[in-house]
């Protein structure tokens, strides 16, 4: 049954809430939006974008686990920095995304999911509504603290497999709080996909951006640029400058 909470029409939007996950490699991307279409796959008409630099891996994980119907993962394989395809050029995610809406209009809501990058890599407003930015807590405990524009104002942080922090020597308690420290009152969710409450506590947000976006409320925020980074490659340096401090990727054969 649809859930009672959505309203039953569209009445503004024509098209599907794009919704974009992002975080550092390894931080539990795909398994999130694998919970999310086990979770809401039975209301909910749902499609999902995938990014890797050269491998569908992703899309492929998710086709394997069984948590929608393939035709409706695609993948996208950058070629280049996965910032750059959801951020500076969105051509190829935004593309993708297209023709997932076309190919099973209506859908109600589509999952992008970022390739893995660093802590300064958030998505284009141009190419989602709202974002989820994800640390964890096998990165180490003085992740939320360290900030960035992901951290700090994404429309929700997740902190992931808070289950872990007794075996990583992580306080979960002082981690959760950082983060909401460097938030300034932003959502936070500490996250477990053994913890029922933090799983329900995530759904509910998804829909309640749903029913904004339907009802005509949500208006898609900028966390704000990445910082300047150079590209090394084959001895070309590529810079993009769009704040106050560089990062580097070095791509050179």
């Amino acid at each position: 049954m649809p859930d009672p909470t959505l309203p039953s029409g569209r009445p503004g939007p024509n098209r599907a809430l794009r919704l974009g996950v992002c975080g550092p490699v390894g931080t539990g991307k795909s398994s999130l939006i694998a919970l999310l279409c086990r979770e809401l796959a039975d209301d909910l008409r749902m499609g999902v974008v995938t990014n890797d630099i050269y491998t569908d891996e992703d899309a492929r994980f998710l086709r394997s686990a069984g948590v929608l119907d393939p035709e409706r993962i695609r993948a996208v394989e950058t070629g280049a920095c996965p910032h750059t395809a959801i951020r500076d050029d969105i051509t190829a995610n935004l593309m993708a995304v297209e023709e997932l809406e076309a190919d099973f209009d209506p859908l109600d809501l589509v999952l992008i999911e970022s390739g893995g990058d660093n802590l300064t890599a958030t998505f284009s407003p141009a190419l989602v509504d709202v974002q989820i930015f994800l640390i964890d807590v096998a990165g180490g405990g003085d992740v939320a603290r360290k900030g960035g524009p992901g951290i700090s104002r994404a429309d929700l942080l997740v902190v992931n497999k808070t289950d872990l922090a007794p075996y990583v020597g992580v306080d979960r308690g002082r981690m959760v709080l950082d983060a909401r420290a460097v938030r300034e009152g932003r959502p936070v969710i500490a996250l477990a996909r053994t913890d029922r409450p933090s799983v329900e506590a995530l759904v509910a947000w998804v829909l309640a951006q749903l029913k904004a976006y339907l009802d005509g409320a949500l208006v898609p925020a900028d966390p704000g640029p990445m910082a300047p980074h150079a590209h090394a490659d084959e001895g070309v340096i590529h810079v993009h400058a769009d704040g106050d401090h560089a990062h580097t990727h070095d791509h050179a054969h």
